[in-house]
């Protein structure tokens, strides 16, 4: 399926229906006006002539009421047509380049140690997170978050891969999942609802419901007796004594309960709607199958339940009503709602992190499956159940590049030859390399599709230094910086598990003696710990790395020509040692006369 002519089509259709929303919403305004003047009319025959029953009247309300209705929901229809065609547009700017800054960057997940996700660009403007996410939830975010932080064990990648596939073209699950609700993100607080939901109970024991309920009865029964002069006044008087009574037994204990599910309990409804629309779905893939099975509890789907919490919350929230404040120490509004969550929480709270984690993978899944419909040109990886450490593409290109800007390399590291020595002029491409093997291999271990013709990668932690700086405030210069990240991916390296370590402008920040004999150094001990992986270098006295490492390395290179004054690459990945460099020819086109 295409994805440009999909989207265009469902985008048609929304915007049809807008239209339609439109012209519903004018005609039905205009019948109100019409059904508001012929009571206007009925009214003046009936108090003003005489010659009507003022009865008549109940026509017209009629009839104005169900307009009413009627108009909220067309403009609840015409509204979230509208938001349809919205999401359409995001969709098609993912497939045009136009999508940079649209989306959520995901910047609350960035961790400036994190041994690659800033050089690798996962978070921010423009990033791999802001191009795929596609979550509702913090959780679907955080889910999606961590699967790009760290790769998942092979038999976990597979079956993120199968469920991708299946999920893969169901648009209209992808796009109810988009739409459902208010247009905005839920902001439910997972880590405080799920500690909420395991907390030991409040000693709220349900004999007390009943005799608040009982209570509540008996004020507003003694009370209206009153108003009708059926009983005196000390009836009600006495049943008031005794809410006040049962309001210093509570006090305490309500206060807990409602102290503790102020913040969690809020902003529930997106996710009983995403709950509800999953509950519908059938699903093949084993684990999207044992995702919705995890959804019904003892025979009453989660989406209902949380629906009731939803319920009880926005009760405890109408407490502030002055109407509310007045009848409250009769009817113990705010004690008898308490109750019924803290009830509720008994039943259902040791379910709410389960929920939340089952929302938040099936969000993260249905994500990655945006991005494979989105990208039916990428493939998916075949990967290695070996220990032996690999990585080979063919057709590699870069992620978050348009394909039609891309040009495709191949990419082979991990049997003989263990390290490629990238030389090559400045904008060649080198650091783009680099990015486009790390970002591959994040996804490939997501579970997600990746940007090649074809890749086998075995299981490898990725390790980066492209994009370290210096700090004033830390006190750190780059070389410092970039020798600390090297420590850190010398570490990982260490710690048993494959590396694929990808190191740009290998210490730079040096002289060119020390340049030339620490990164042999480094690059011997991470290969000597079972590592693979590339370096980058202007220097070509590293080019001659290869000889130290016994013929496990070799040397490639980008290139570029000179033609009339102007500086051209064609971005392909040759064999060998670079041969010149366009240092000078740079400085000259920017008007450095040297």
């Amino acid at each position: 399926m295409d994805p440009v002519a999909a989207y265009t089509t469902r985008q048609q259709q929304w915007r049809d229906e807008a239209a339609r929303s439109e012209r519903r919403f004018i005609t039905i305004g205009n019948w109100r006006l019409l059904t508001a003047l012929s009571a206007v009319i009925i009214a003046a025959l009936a108090f003003w002539r005489g010659v009507l029953s003022a009865w008549w009247l109940l026509f017209p309300l009629a009839v104005f009421i169900a307009l009413v209705v009627w108009h909220e929901h067309v403009v609840r229809r015409r509204d979230f047509a509208a938001r349809a065609v919205r999401y359409y547009d995001d969709r098609l700017a993912r497939l045009t380049n136009r999508w940079a800054g649209t989306g959520q960057s995901g910047d609350a997940f960035r961790d400036p140690a994190h041994v690659y996700a800033d050089d690798l660009d996962i978070f921010g403007r423009g990033s791999l997170f802001e191009l795929v996410s596609t979550a509702r939830t913090g959780a679907g975010e955080r889910t999606l978050a961590q699967w790009l932080l760290a790769p998942a064990p092979r038999d976990e990648a597979l079956s993120r891969q199968e469920s991708i596939r299946e999920l893969c073209s169901r648009l209209d699950l992808r796009e109810d999942l988009a739409l459902l609700g208010e247009d905005i993100r839920a902001e439910v607080h997972a880590e405080m609802l799920d500690a909420w939901g395991s907390v030991p109970p409040v000693p709220l024991p349900n004999a007390l419901r009943w005799v608040a309920l009982a209570l509540s009865l008996a004020g507003v029964l003694t009370f209206s007796l009153f108003m009708a002069h059926v009983l005196r006044l000390w009836p009600f008087a006495g049943v008031f004594g005794c809410d006040v009574i049962f309001l210093a037994v509570v006090r305490r204990r309500v206060r807990l309960v409602i102290g503790a599910a102020d913040t969690p309990a809020h902003d529930l409804r997106i996710l009983s709607l995403l709950l509800a629309r999953l509950e519908r779905e059938r699903f093949q893939a084993g684990r999207l199958h044992a995702l919705r099975s995890e959804l019904d509890i003892e025979g009453l789907p989660a989406s209902r339940r949380i629906a009731r919490l939803e319920r009880w919350t926005e009760f405890l929230d109408s407490s502030d009503h002055l109407l509310v404040r007045l009848i409250e120490p009769v009817v113990l509004w705010r004690e008898q709602i308490a109750m019924a969550m803290e009830s509720w929480r008994r039943r259902n709270g040791r379910h709410l992190g389960r929920w939340l984690a089952v929302v938040g993978e099936l969000e993260a899944l249905s994500s990655l499956a945006s991005l494979a419909f989105e990208r039916p040109s990428w493939t998916w990886p075949d990967l290695l159940e070996s220990s032996n450490p690999c990585f080979a593409a063919e057709g590699l290109q870069h992620p978050l590049m348009p394909p039609s800007q891309c040009v495709p390399n191949d990419v082979s590291i991990g049997e003989q030859i263990r390290v490629l020595i990238v030389s090559g002029s400045n904008m060649s491409g080198k650091s783009t390399l680099l990015r486009a093997i790390g970002l591959n291999t994040v996804l490939a271990w997501a579970g997600a599709p990746v940007a090649a013709q074809q890749l086998r990668v075995s299981l490898l932690q990725t390790g980066a230094s492209i994009r370290v700086v210096d700090s004033l405030q830390d006190g750190r210069s780059r070389f410092y910086a970039e020798i600390t990240r090297m420590r850190q991916i010398m570490e990982l390296a260490g710690n048993g598990r494959p590396v694929l370590f990808l190191l740009d402008e290998l210490m730079s920040g040096t002289n060119s003696h020390d340049r030339r004999i620490g990164a042999a150094a480094v690059v011997r001990g991470l290969v000597d710990r079972g590592a693979i992986g590339l370096i980058t270098t202007h220097d070509l006295a590293l080019a001659d790395l290869d000889r130290d490492l016994n013929g496990r390395a070799a040397n490639v290179h980008f290139d570029d020509e000179i033609t009339d004054g102007q500086i051209r690459f064609d971005y392909r990945l040759r064999p060998g040692v670079v041969t010149r460099s366009n240092a000078l020819e740079l400085m000259r086109a920017v008007g450095l006369h040297v």
